[in-house]
């Protein structure tokens, strides 16, 4: 079973259909498959193997007990991290008092010392996310290993928290992308920021530790401006040309997707940088097509290695890119 962001089932649909998953429609946000794809979906945001299935009407105490003895036979051995979460949705969201409930009557019934806490640690303890999902009409109840998990957050619903001064909502996205990343922008390491102002992504790497050079024909905001580890380059993100090779390409502008792509496709192609975390704008209605075209300007003709794409939490009419070049 798979969630997505409310409007895009059909996207998500059409992704598992073409790699020959079988899907079906399950309801708001939520669409199944009988296989798992080779490649994760785009408009995916978490996936589960779904163990049981129960009717809701029942009382917790029934529909817990029921969960507990399911999860302890078909997991038997290793670490778990127990989580709930409802649909994206306003009928989903309705029912979060219910899943907060039965998250609590489920972890009571389970050995402690099966539990892990720090879900950050998912991965490296090798845990497998058990996911409790109370939909309306149901309670779904299914795992997936953490080192093959979407997203570590309930229901891939990964927020990631404003900061009281960013100029703009667009520092989460960067923030939640960072986060699937084995590495991230650090202290020392030069970063473009293409599309820059008025300066949410900027902040945020400088605030990491990065020095960075923000082009836009834009004003950042006046803090970054006079900040002694940005350097402000007052032209278009087309015709700018770096001095050196840099370590990280950030961009996140809102312009055309396939002229976007090449842009990209052009730094990978003259090895400009070594990282890439790009947010590509998807205004269109048919989605799924022109991701294949910008998928393969960014390997095929930028060189871009170890692609991922994603429509994060905090993305909307958008996804989040990241790649690598050999260094």
């Amino acid at each position: 079973m798979w969630t997505c962001r409310a409007g895009f089932e059909s996207h998500l649909f059409e992704e598992l259909a073409w790699a020959g998953a079988s899907p079906r429609m399950l309801g708001e946000v939520l669409v199944e498959s009988e296989t798992r794809p080779a490649e994760p979906p785009v408009f995916a945001r978490t996936g589960i193997r779904v163990l049981t299935s129960l009717p809701s009407g029942q009382s917790l105490d029934q529909t817990a007990g029921a969960l507990a003895e399911r999860i302890l036979v078909a997991l038997p051995q290793g670490m778990l991290v127990l989580q709930s979460f409802t649909p994206d949705s306003p009928a989903g969201n309705r029912l979060a008092d219910e899943a907060d409930a039965l998250l609590e009557a489920v972890r009571s019934r389970l050995p402690a010392d099966r539990l892990l806490e720090e879900t950050w640690r998912a991965r490296e303890a090798g845990a497998t996310l058990v996911e409790l999902c109370v939909a309306p009409g149901a309670v779904l109840m299914g795992e997936v290993p953490a080192r093959e998990a979407l997203s570590l957050s309930p229901g891939g619903r990964q927020r990631m928290r404003r900061a009281a001064d960013s100029p703009s909502r667009a520092a989460m996205k960067l923030e939640e992308a960072l986060v699937n990343l084995p590495f991230e922008p650090g202290r020392g390491e030069v970063c473009v920021d293409l599309g820059a102002a008025p300066g949410g992504w900027t902040q945020r790497l400088v605030a990491r530790g990065a020095r960075v050079i923000a082009v836009d024909p834009a004003k950042l905001m006046p803090e970054l401006a006079h900040h002694p580890r940005v350097e402000h380059v007052q032209e278009s993100a087309f015709a700018y040309t770096p001095e050196e090779p840099v370590d990280w390409l950030c961009c996140d502008m809102a312009w055309r997707p396939l002229e976007v792509a090449q842009l990209l496709a052009k730094w990978g192609r003259r090895d400009w940088a070594t990282h890439l975390v790009a947010n590509i704008k998807l205004p269109m209605k048919d989605k799924n097509p022109l991701l294949l075209r910008v998928r393969h300007i960014l390997t095929e003709e930028g060189g871009w290695q170890g692609l991922t794409m994603r429509q994060l939490y905090h993305d909307r009419d958008e996804v989040t890119v990241t790649a690598h070049r050999s260094q």
